[in-house]
């Protein structure tokens, strides 16, 4: 594994906890020599992980499309700064440069772009691990979720199970590289 892209908050959270599990993150991607790929911004928890791992001696590319430069004061001191026209620019080509995906704690965005890796892992169009830091306990009510969605036969058990999940960073970076994906998702006619 050369690379992870990381869908985080552009703010930091209510809890000091977050920033110090990106920190920790951070420093086990430089450790291992994972490129970080990341939204490309300079504040929030986007910006604790991508410092951490510049601090740390490790790469980090940032892609941020023009409509957030501005807004989110796109990171200057990056590796290597790409800069789209689009948000489903900035989600191509992060899922193109990834072989891995996380997400630590962030809102609707960082779902949104998490689910859509997810999902495509589901339907083949990717087959990298998608991973959750669950740190403080953030994810627990999405993961419950997904068990739900199970339950109600709305996620097949094999895309459940492939959904890698852990509290420790260094645990979790072990699981996404010994990832074995999943069978592409296939349809039943209804009876």
């Amino acid at each position: 594994m050369k690379s992870i892209a990381v869908f985080c908050g552009s703010s930091l959270g209510a809890s000091d906890a977050y920033r110090q599990g990106a920190i920790l993150l951070g420093k086990e991607l430089a450790k291992r020599q994972i490129t970080l790929i990341y939204g490309g911004a300079s504040v929030g928890i986007m910006a604790t992980v991508a410092n951490t791992v510049l601090e740390e001696g490790g790469k980090v590319i940032g892609v941020i499309p023009t409509l957030l430069e501005e807004r989110e004061i796109a990171h200057q001191q990056l590796t290597e700064l790409i800069v789209v026209k689009t948000m489903h620019e900035r989600k191509s080509k992060m899922m193109e440069l990834a072989d891995g995906f996380i997400a630590l704690p962030g809102g609707p965005g960082t779902l949104e772009e998490f689910f859509e890796v997810f999902t495509w892992n589901q339907i083949g169009l990717l087959q990298k691990p998608c991973a959750i830091f669950n740190m403080e306990r953030y994810f627990d009510l999405l993961i419950s979720f997904f068990d739900h969605m199970q339950n109600e036969q709305f996620l097949k058990a094999q895309y459940r199970e492939a959904l890698i999940v852990d509290e420790d960073a260094a645990a979790l970076l072990d699981k996404c590289e010994s990832f074995v994906p999943p069978a592409v998702k296939t349809y039943e006619l209804s009876k």
